[in-house]
């Protein structure tokens, strides 16, 4: 009989193969992307961008992704606590405690997420080389148009239209390579994010959002002529 561990064994060689022809791809890809502009046309990009659109992007940047918000692993779990995970019965509790541990966990569930992606990815040696191949694609293009604009069969194209035509072949091919990723994921990890919500009890956790920090001096003037310590004394007639 034959033994599993040998026959995963050449899965994982080739895995870790294309993980490292990608790595060379991309690097490959980024040189190019480097050496025909592509800083100064992300830049040019940028500086188009409103300024109001700018500020909103960094609003939501620092409320959603914020490190700060990132609960630990004892408290994600509960780990010390009597009951940190029970069932609730009462429908209007279970929708308080669900509302309120997306919003306390939601960067731990959007880590969860990304790291199940990173995995299913990893497993995936077909998606793993459609992206290769749409890398050394990308650097093709670059290389090709590197002098501003490339001759194809007699049509002038600039590299502003190649990179338009390659951004949208892009989207298409990573649909239909990480379409299987993609719902995997999404269905995997909503699957643990529910069952956490819903099953997590972490209550005790809910006066932490109204914590106000105080900053600054305080300077109590006490001494035995304050006024708390000596009130006046009213004169009966």
């Amino acid at each position: 009989m034959a033994d599993p561990n040998s026959q995963s064994l050449p899965s994982a060689t080739a895995s870790m193969g294309a993980i490292a022809s990608i790595g060379n791809m991309l690097n490959s890809a980024k040189d190019s992307f480097n050496k025909s502009g592509g800083r100064e046309m992300i830049s040019s990009v940028s500086a188009s961008i409103p300024q109001g659109t700018k500020d909103y992007i960094n609003r939501a940047k620092s409320k959603f992704i914020n490190k700060d918000n990132l609960r630990p692993v004892s408290v994600f779990f509960g780990i010390g606590e009597e009951n940190p995970f029970y069932i609730e019965k009462t429908p209007s509790l279970i929708v308080s405690r669900v509302n309120h541990n997306i919003s306390f966990f939601f960067v731990n569930y959007i880590l969860l997420t990304a790291v199940l992606f990173v995995l299913t990815l990893v497993i995936s040696p077909g998606a793993i080389i459609g992206i290769g191949l749409l890398g050394l694609a990308w650097a093709s293009v670059l290389r090709a148009t590197a002098d501003g604009s490339v001759q194809i069969y007699g049509v002038n194209i600039t590299q502003k239209q190649a990179t338009l035509a390659m951004a949208g072949v892009s989207c298409f091919v990573l649909i239909r390579v990480l379409s299987h990723v993609f719902w995997w994921t999404l269905g995997s990890s909503g699957c643990i994010i529910g069952v956490h919500a819903f099953l997590r009890d972490a209550s005790m956790h809910k006066d932490e959002e109204d914590k106000i920090e105080m900053t600054g001096d305080v300077h109590l003037d006490v001494g035995e002529d304050s006024s708390f310590l000596n009130p006046p004394s009213n004169n009966l007639v």
